[in-house]
């Protein structure tokens, strides 16, 4: 396997309120991929350092024009690291690839920022949301390090069986068109093309690479989070969706729900369903959208995460 780590070509640094913001580049001529941005506290020690993985097709940039997460918790000493893989902005998260990518993004993180045993936070919007918990599992139960403290997911897919099934069900309805069905048809070619078919025709692969299984009563994926503090961020504003098409059955809250329910019956007393109400806008603020990085307040959200360490 080729080395995901070459050395740092291009350092661009600014300077916002006393925070200083570096985009670090990988790969020599690659402004795309192989990347991340860091917001450095205005001081030290640091008290931890919080890793935010974007939506899909979200560059890292993207991050701290949709949210101030990044800035409020740099502002309360923890470094700050929105990534982008080496599998681009297209990643979903769950791959080999990814997965792989982030580890060792982990382990330069740590030797070059000197963080050895400062707590570890994990996050993530959407697809980012569905890396960090799928990371969490594999980190808890392979016992692998870091090993995050707390994580928490903003509006993320998590059931990629209940995801293929809905796609292909939006494919195919009267009155699909335009970006939805564009939509559900790149993500149904991407499915057969990682998982090697339908759910019908791969079962196994869809339950081993999602984090969440609905119909896998074995709960083998989420046995390891029994002890993780985790938030699980979601808006489902259903009068919003139906006028963009999108009943339940698309919403990632169905996923999010049922795996907070199970988490409480294995006896996970420390994972929390946080639903929304006219909290998601983007850009500032000027276009509404419920599955928006707003949903999750970074007051609050940041408190919670510090918290957890202090247990």
């Amino acid at each position: 396997m080729r080395m995901y780590f070459a050395a740092i070509i291009l350092l661009v640094v600014t300077q916002s309120r006393a925070q200083k913001v570096e985009t670090v580049y990988q790969k020599s001529g690659d402004s795309s991929a192989n990347l991340y941005v860091v917001v450095h506290p205005p001081s030290l020690p640091l008290k931890g350092y919080l890793l935010l993985i974007p939506g899909m097709f979200q560059k890292a940039a993207d991050v701290l024009v949709q949210t101030n997460l990044a800035k409020h918790a740099a502002n309360q000493g923890l470094l700050t690291v929105v990534p982008t893989f080496s599998t681009g902005i297209a990643s979903v998260g769950i791959d080999l690839t990814t997965q792989e990518d982030l580890r060792k993004l982990l382990q330069h993180l740590a030797a070059k920022y000197d963080l050895g045993r400062l707590p570890f936070y994990l996050g993530g919007f959407s697809i980012g949301g569905t890396c960090a918990i799928r990371y969490a599992e594999l980190a808890l139960s392979n016992d692998i390090d870091p090993k995050p403290v707390a994580v928490f997911a903003i509006d993320a897919p998590l059931d990629f069986e209940r995801m293929y099934n809905n796609m292909l069900r939006e494919a195919r309805l009267t009155g699909s068109g335009g970006d939805a069905l564009a939509e559900s048809n790149y993500m149904l070619n991407y499915f057969n093309r990682v998982f090697g078919g339908s759910p019908a025709q791969a079962l196994g692969k869809y339950r081993e690479l999602s984090p969440y299984s609905f119909t896998d009563t074995t709960q083998a994926a989420i046995k390891s989070l029994i002890n993780l503090p985790l938030r699980l961020y979601t808006e489902p504003d259903i009068h919003w969706w139906l006028r963009d098409g999108v009943d339940y059955s698309l919403m990632n809250a169905f996923d999010f729900a049922a795996l907070a329910n199970e988490l409480k019956r294995l006896g996970n007393t420390k994972v929390e369903l946080i639903t929304t109400d006219n909290k998601g806008y983007r850009n500032g603020g000027k276009q509404r959208h419920p599955h928006s990085w707003s949903i999750a307040e970074q007051v609050d959200l940041v408190a919670w995460l510090k918290k957890q360490q202090a247990k």
